[in-house]
């Protein structure tokens, strides 16, 4: 039957008292309507009416006609509403675009329904802060903001595009209050007949339950899973995750097809709670959901299950988990403790760890003889309260069939145990106390040392030392290419220009030794023994100040989030310290090592130094307090901060305090919101400055929508350059996670017209790109190596070198190319400073580490990389002062594969990359050519003067024709750049040896024009020529984008526990009862300790008078005669007394600056012997 070409007759049919011609109207009408719409819309009232009538027998017929004229209309929710009311008319199956809107629709009014319910108690908001902030007329925060969906939406997986820039804050999010209403006319209201009608929203949950129901069906669990996370349904997220256990079950006794269809779900799960859900309670309420559902998956990921504990803070259940897999009594479950405990301490505070020790049990011989400190934790402990987390625990226990406990049969924690056991909790007490982490990462860079020292002379040569910005510029650079290798050569091989740095530039200088020594947990206090404070003794010459509060920072940062004696060594330095500069120093120290410990007496002696209201001391006290109290959210440390904030007069306090409240709400996420909301409104430019890094750290890696539309509001709207500046910067920390969508969302403000935005578009792909070599954040921060305003290209050179750290030609053949700048703007007479600042710490960061470190803020698993980002965040105040240019160490993150058998120790094997060898290769060492002489002026020759030279040169070469005797060389003289060449003119060399020399000249032209494409294509026949895979040795250099290329052979002796990543790796030894091989591990060398007697001349080779000259030679050395250095160092070399890097830099360091002319210097600390790379060169 050929189709309706007009719709009036059918249409006129509605209107007729029968009801079988209105039926017969609406069928006609049901089978046409996508061509006779139009002609259909004018009557939808009838066909309404028709829907209404009770009386009328086909009522889902009419309803689903004017479901589709309403379609047509675009008025979708008026359209699902109608559909809804087809009931079984409305086929599901049925595919047309006609459907899928609807059920797309239906889907959305789902999910927006269920967000309307009342938040759980799990989610109330965290407590208010009892501060004056000034209220504004609008409030700080939109009510969309905060009432805005929890997760990104799925149609959303990537970011927005350019339009977020101008885009308003979100109007149209879903206010319950308004659906309260059921009005329409607002936007994001959803209409009445939904809010209203109980029998709508009724057969609503129908259609949605038989969509589950056939996703089930299906084995279409993720959809679900997706549906449920949105909507806020942990009962159908539990009913997805059940339905795919029992089916994985019936799959085990029936076909052996899926049968980690639980497992990959539960991984889906957990890859949504971390990447996905943006609100931090709900994610709490689905990580307890996850944990109380793994109890029901056969053979549990552990490591998931660790993660989960992770997020949640959950000390107890962590402890209970290393417990129970000990006390499995096999090798492989022990490894995988071993594992979780490594996994652990990366991805842990500090305060966290501490209680999980001391939840761990002891031996009644081996028990501690005073309890912790903190009081709070041992009432928890003893005896422990039973909790949710316990009872899931042993639920996960009994259905893996281990057996209870002693713990849960009410017995003591400290009941003896099997010496196995007993051993397996000293490892994990020593793993979780970070020691072995940080000895594994310390003997990877030191026996992979690979730093270029012919590249840091030529910046040391090139920098004017006397010029504080660079002197301090080489000591950064030295600091980050020897960063945690411990080889301080440089310093003892530059003491004429260590000797230049005074004031501050000596502070720093003598912090570096902390990034260079940093993990050098057994020599780390020895090391700067000479510069630490000491009790003035009547008589003795003082110390410099400077170099006291450098140690100070230099041994905090060597024991770098590492709770240890140093802690208490640097608390008591700090407070007997009298000087600023000391106690700045202290300061330092005291947050560093003891960061995220959240230990309330190290804080009230920082607020302590605080009150007395120093600007000097006062800024690095703000930052150490922020340190301390890292991820607390503590509210009366953030009160008492914001009040002395608006009290000082001081900016550089404020400044401080701002950094150390934004490092308090670090990780907070919606708990930091109002902090944030009144910090942003206060007139204060600097509180508004923190008000933004409150932001970004409260946020970081999140990639929440809602804190990147409040950076680029901030960011194009607020009157101060440096909020401005901080906003743009902060994108990289809240985007981190994903670095491809920096540089479109980035792009226009790169071309901003304000500078200060523009460095902030630089430092912000360097941040979120720092490792990645993104070719489209190169493409960005090229045209701003020559931007018009120095420190913009300062944040360029510096943002390239962290994108470009652990690259070389194979991977991006840009990197040669901006290494080449980076050295060419530190040679350039007419750069400016602040250039060829970031130029030396550029050159540093992309050789970080000796070439083995990268720059991650995230850990080897996924998670946030606690002291990385820390350490990048504190990094970017280097604006305002160049010492916290160290934090950016904390970032650096060894490249290192180290597989552990189940005694912890290296054993010697290799695993495959499939890889060409060149592809992840080291980069290649500059060449130390000397530098060429500046160009001189051609001289003008007069025509009598060359022909004069062409009749001497005629008559020389006629001479040596003459002659019987061969010259073994030419008797002119050759041109060299050597001396004064002036008088020579070229045309007069060149026909010397007529035209081949000419030839020759040109081909070694054409060969300078070629030499930078030369290497490039060097590389592409040699990967031409390469095989395919290798073998790599344990405690190799494994980079992020080889690790998917790493693999374990099947038949090898070692297989890893978990999937091969970077960092420890437990391996079980497949053949435990052959014979092992052990690596040697080289940087654990014992150190002899200096001692004060008759035998301290015979230990260094010398008698009592050669020593005393040698000690009188370093003095007046220090002293400014340093002529004849050189060959008194050779002297004392000879007779036996080199020492280390740090102890001969001592005597320089330690000098008082501020003596005047013929004063007394500063005593001399006598050596010591300590093995740095003078041994370690022919091994490593």
């Amino acid at each position: 039957m050929p189709g309706l070409t007009s719709a009036a007759g059918a249409v006129s049919f509605l209107a007729e008292p029968e009801p079988e011609l209105q039926v017969f109207a609406l069928k006609v009408l049901n089978e046409e309507i996508d061509s006779l719409w139009t002609e259909v819309a004018g009557s939808v009232g009838d066909v309404e009416a028709l829907y209404e009538d009770p009386s009328f027998p086909e009522r889902e017929l009419a309803a689903l006609v004017a479901a589709k004229v309403y379609y047509n209309l675009q008025e979708y929710n008026e359209s699902m509403v109608f559909a809804l009311a087809a009931g079984k008319l409305f086929d599901l199956d049925h595919e047309g675009e006609f459907e899928d809107t609807i059920i797309s629709k239906c889907v959305d009014t789902y999910i927006t329904l269920s967000g309307s319910l009342p938040a759980s108690s799990a989610n109330q908001p965290p407590p208010q802060l009892t501060t004056a902030f000034p209220s504004t007329a609008n409030g700080a925060s939109s009510i969309s903001a905060g009432l805005a969906s929890p997760t990104t939406p799925f149609s959303q997986s990537t970011l927005p595009s350019k339009s977020l820039l101008s885009r308003q804050d979100s109007s149209t999010a879903f206010d319950p209050s308004v659906q309260a209403n059921g009005s329409v006319t607002l936007p994001g209201a959803l209409p009445a007949s939904i809010a209203s009608q109980a029998s709508v929203q009724k057969q609503l949950y129908a259609i949605i339950d038989e969509l589950f129901e056939r996703c089930f069906q299906g084995g279409s669990y993720r959809q679900v899973i997706g549906i449920a996370v949105e909507a806020r349904k942990l009962d159908v997220l539990r009913r997805a995750i059940l339905r795919a256990s029992e089916d994985e079950k019936l799959a085990r006794k029936g076909e052996e097809g899926n049968l980690v269809r639980g497992q990959d779900l539960m991984e889906y799960v957990l890859e949504i709670c971390m990447n996905v859900v943006q609100e931090r309670g709900f994610r709490n309420e689905l990580l307890r959901l996850v944990l109380d559902l793994l109890k029901d998956i056969p053979d549990p990921d552990y490591f998931s299950i660790a993660r989960c504990i992770v997020y949640l803070n959950e000390h107890t259940m962590a402890s209970e988990l290393l417990v129970q897999l000990v006390q499995m009594d096999d090798a492989k479950t022990t490894a995988i403790a071993y594992q979780i405990a490594f996994d652990l301490y990366d991805n842990s505070t500090q305060e966290f760890l501490k209680k999980v020790r001391n939840d761990l049990p002891e031996p009644p011989e081996k028990a501690p003889p005073s309890q912790p400190t903190d009081t709070s934790t041992q009432t928890q402990d003893e005896p422990p309260e039973p909790k949710e987390s316990d009872q899931l625990l042993r639920e996960l226990n009994d259905s893996a069939g281990v057996p209870a406990s002693p713990a849960e049969n009410g017995e003591s924690k400290k009941e003896d145990s099997s010496p196995a056991a007993e051993k397996a909790f000293d490892s994990i007490r020593t793993i979780l106390s970070g020691t072995k982490t940080i000895e594994l990462d310390l003997e990877f860079l030191f026996r992979s040392n690979r730093t270029d020292t012919a590249l840091l002379y030529k910046i040391r040569d090139s920098l004017e030392a006397r010029n504080s910005i660079f002197h301090t510029a080489v000591t950064l650079a030295t600091a980050f290419m020897h960063a945690g290798t411990t080889n301080d050569k440089f310093f003892r091989e530059s003491l004429e220009w260590l000797s230049k740095a005074v004031n501050w530039s000596k502070f720093t200088a003598t912090a570096a030794l902390g990034v260079i020594h940093r993990g050098n947990l057994g020599q780390g206090q020895k090391l700067l023994e000479p510069y630490l404070p000491k009790e003035q003794v009547a008589g003795a010459n003082p110390s410099s100040a400077y170099s006291q509060g450098g140690s100070l920072y230099a041994l905090g940062l060597i024991y770098a989030n590492h709770e240890t004696f140093a802690l208490d060594l640097i608390r008591e330095h700090f407070k007997k310290a009298t000087e600023e500069v000391v106690q700045h120093g202290g300061a330092l120290g005291l947050g560093v090592a003891g960061m995220a410990t959240g230990d309330e007496s190290i804080y009230e002696d920082l607020k302590v130094v605080l009150w007395t209201d120093s600007a000097l001391n006062g800024e690095a006290v703000g930052i150490a307090m922020g340190l301390i109290m890292l991820g607390t959210g503590n509210i009366k440390a953030l009160e008492d901060m914001i009040q002395y904030a608006h009290d000082t007069q001081h900016e550089k306090i404020v400044r401080g305090l701002a950094l150390g409240m934004a490092l308090i709400m670090y990780g907070r996420q919606e708990g930091a919101d109002e902090l944030v909301n009144g910090l942003l409104d206060d007139p204060d430019p600097i509180l508004r400055y923190g008000g933004i890094q409150t932001l970004a750290l409260a946020y970081c890696g999140t990639g929440s929508n809602k804190a990147v539309r409040k950076l680029l509001h901030v960011a194009v709207s607020d009157v101060s350059d440096d909020v401005r500046r901080i906003a743009v910067m902060s994108l990289g920390f809240i985007l981190f996670r994903k670095p491809s969508n920096v540089p479109r969302m980035v792009e226009l403000l790169s071309e901003s017209y304000n500078p200060h935005v523009r460095y902030g578009a630089a430092m912000a792909l360097g941040i979120s790109c720092a490792g990645t070599g993104l070719d489209e954040a190169i493409d960005l921060l090229e045209p701003m190596i020559k931007d018009p305003t120095d420190f913009v290209r300062q944040g360029a050179l510096i943002s390239l070198s962290m994108i470009m750290v652990q690259q070389n030609e194979a991977m991006n053949p840009k990197v040669g190319t901006i290494r080449k700048t980076l050295q060419k703007a530190i040679t350039d007479r007419h750069e400016d400073a602040m250039t060829k600042f970031g130029s030396a710490i550029s050159l540093g960061i992309i050789d970080a580490g000796g070439r083995n470190c990268n720059i991650s803020l995230q850990t080897q698993t996924g998670n946030l990389n606690m002291s990385g980002i820390v350490g990048m965040a504190v990094f970017t105040q280097y604006w305002y002062w160049f010492p916290l240019t160290h934090f950016l160490s904390l970032s650096f993150t060894p490249t290192a594969t180290i597989g552990l058998d189940q005694d912890l120790e290296v054993p010697s094997f290799k695993f495959h990359s499939a890889t060409r060898p060149s592809l992840f290769d080291y980069p290649p060492e500059q060449e130390t050519k000397q530098e060429d002489a500046p160009e001189k002026v051609k001289t003008a020759v007069l025509s009598t003067t060359a022909q004069a030279k062409r009749r001497a040169q005629k008559k020389e070469k006629q001479q040596r024709r003459e002659s019987m005797d061969i010259d073994q060389s030419p008797t002119t003289p050759k041109i060299t750049s050597s001396g004064d060449n002036m008088d020579l003119d070229e045309p007069a060399a060149k026909t010397e040896d007529g035209p081949e020399a000419e030839k020759a000249d040109g081909e070694k032209a054409d060969g300078e024009k070629k030499e930078s494409e030369a290497p490039a294509e060097g590389t592409k026949k040699k990967l031409e020529k390469e095989k395919v895979g290798y073998l790599m040795e344990n405690m190799s250099r494994v980079l992020p984008a080889q690790r998917k290329f790493i693999s374990f052979p099947s038949d090898g002796r070692y297989q890893p526990v978990k999937k091969p990543t970077g960092g420890v790796i437990l391996l079980t030894d497949t053949t435990p009862s052959e014979p092992k091989s052990l690596m040697e591990l080289k940087a654990k060398k014992p150190v002899k300790p200096v001692v004060v007697d008759s035998h301290m001349p015979t230990q260094l080779g010398m008698n009592a008078e050669q020593l005393d000259e040698h000690r009188q030679q370093r003095i007046r050395r220090a002293m400014g005669e340093l002529d004849d250095m050189r060959a008194r160092r050779g002297r004392a070399r000879d007779q036996g007394g080199d020492a280390g890097g740090a102890a001969a830099a001592a005597g320089v360091l330690t000098a008082v600056d501020e003596d005047g002319e013929g004063g007394e210097e500063a005593e001399v600390p006598r050596d010591f012997e300590y093995f740095t790379d003078e041994e370690g060169e022919g091994d490593a």
